[in-house]
């Protein structure tokens, strides 16, 4: 595959030593997930009855790696809402997050779904869950995933997070953001994203990125929980975006998230020196 030069001095600038290591990842076969609907099954049950060849995703419980070659989008279990298709790595975000029965919970940046239907299946009826995307054709896609997975007590939003903000103030138990950004991430699976990555998208996301999580923490209730993500390595829509929001919302502090071996640190070196940002998690390929 051929990446950007910039972007590949910057990620041996960032990488180091382990920079061969992260180029030799796009040699690596690829794995495919599924994620088992709590909501609607057992993952056990589920591995029992389903004839698919599974393996545990170690980092969510529900989570299962198959053979790509399966056509798991064929299957009478996949349009009875008892798996949703979703890569490994992108389990991580809603699976880490502590929903419980009764919360009020919002995914800001929701579509297609991967996320909203697992915060979804978490509440088991209870509470309530508010989907938002900004795109009006992925809220479509959004809403038919909602509703096949079976989550009655939900509803969807196509909005501005301001103007759900004006609406919802302190008023979230959980809140999700799965950030727009750069999706440098996405380069193996989906080469278009490299081709049109450039050096300016970075703090481009980055502007959009604070005004999202902005509001977001708006509608936290004191107490309230945040989990932040996105799909790309630049420092500054990561590392230097925690950073920001512990330099002006000092109401906000850094939760350590649970483990897995192949989890990194983040790396203060990469924005303000603040110690407090090794409890966020990198996730890079090489490791995984």
């Amino acid at each position: 595959m051929e990446l950007p030069s910039n972007y590949l001095e910057e990620m041996k600038e960032l990488l180091g030593d382990q920079y061969e290591a992260y180029l030799a990842s796009f040699e690596q076969k690829t794995r495919q997930g599924l994620r088992v609907n709590t909501a609607k099954i057992a993952p056990e049950t589920f591995r029992q009855k389903a004839d698919i060849s599974l393996e545990c995703v170690p980092w969510c419980e529900n989570g299962f790696a198959f053979d790509e070659k399966q056509t798991v989008t064929k299957h009478p279990y996949y349009y009875a809402g008892l798996y949703y298709v979703q890569e490994p790595s992108a389990m991580i975000p809603a699976s880490h997050l502590p929903v419980e029965p009764g919360d009020f919970v919002l995914d800001l940046c929701a579509a297609p779904g991967g996320k909203a239907t697992e915060l979804g299946a978490k509440l088991f009826g209870e509470g309530l869950l508010v989907a938002n995307d900004i795109s009006a054709s992925r809220v479509k896609a959004l809403l038919k995933n909602i509703e096949v997975m079976g989550i009655p007590n939900s509803f969807l939003l196509n909005e501005v997070p301001a103007k759900i903000a004006e609406q919802f103030p302190a008023y979230f138990d959980k809140i999700l953001v799965d950030a727009p950004c750069s999706g440098e991430g996405m380069f193996r699976k989906n080469p278009e994203a490299a081709r049109v990555w450039s050096e300016e998208k970075p703090p481009e996301c980055a502007k959009m990125q604070r005004e999202i999580v902005k509001q977001a923490i708006s509608m936290l209730k004191p107490g309230g929980m945040m989990i932040y993500s996105t799909c790309t390595f630049s420092p500054e829509e990561n590392e230097q975006i925690i950073a920001w929001v512990l330099r002006e919302f000092p109401e906000m502090q850094l939760i350590p998230m649970k483990g897995y071996e192949g989890f990194s640190e983040g790396r203060p070196d990469l924005a303000d020196g603040n110690p407090e940002l090794k409890k966020c998690v990198r996730i890079w390929p090489h490791h995984m």
